[in-house]
């Protein structure tokens, strides 16, 4: 534990004082702590592995991305090339996702519930054909505005590595970090706003 705090004791982390700051000694913050009403960790390849058997073999053209953090499981699989002809391709990759979307949704409302089940985290389904890909239905989980996954993920890494205690203090922590490191761009964005409104001011009046 010793070596984990002093990895970031110098640290842009500890130098900005971010909240929550306490390393995995004592009174700190490790994995698996987040709290009473949040879903146990889960093994990533467990989860991959647990999809794979449960997926039909007819529906993906090779292993699917899969994205997982305490709040939702992200599947993505590839699709198989259409033969568009004469068409625009992109608008055939489209249509292929939108076909695989219609015609797969009953089953993949019974997986993600199994999975609900297993692993206490909703599931977003998606596909990907060719260079298009298509996310059908992501959360938006609610942490002072709405996040979705990507986001959610650099928060929990934050959380994860003890530099902050929750979602908020590493929201906390990463607007800090941007006033800091673009503090130039920060006061010309002000001093233009603050001509806006001088502007305004010496405009006409209505009574």
């Amino acid at each position: 534990m010793h070596g984990h705090h002093s990895r970031f004791a110098d640290s842009p982390f500890a130098r900005m004082g971010a909240p929550g700051f306490r390393g995995r000694g004592p009174g700190g913050r490790g994995r698996g702590s987040r709290g009473s009403d949040a879903p146990p960790p889960v093994d990533r390849a467990e989860v991959a592995g647990w999809f794979a058997g449960r997926l039909p073999d007819g529906w993906f053209t090779g292993p699917v991305d899969l994205v997982v953090d305490r709040d939702e499981i992200t599947v993505v699989g590839p699709l198989a090339e259409p033969d568009a002809g004469e068409g625009d391709p992109a608008a055939a990759r489209a249509g292929r996702i939108a076909r695989f979307r219609e015609e797969t949704r009953q089953q993949r409302m019974a997986i993600a519930d199994a999975a609900q089940e297993r692993y206490g985290r909703s599931v977003a389904w998606g596909a990907a054909c060719g260079d298009v890909r298509e996310v059908f239905t992501n959360a938006s989980v609610p942490v002072m505005t709405r996040l979705r996954q990507a986001e959610r993920l650099v928060l929990d890494t934050l959380v994860d590595a003890g530099v902050a205690r929750s979602r908020s203090e590493a929201l906390v922590w990463a607007v800090r970090l941007v006033g800091q490191h673009a503090d130039a761009w920060l006061t010309e964005l002000r001093d233009a706003m603050s001509s806006v409104e001088e502007v305004r001011a010496r405009g006409p009046h209505l009574d």
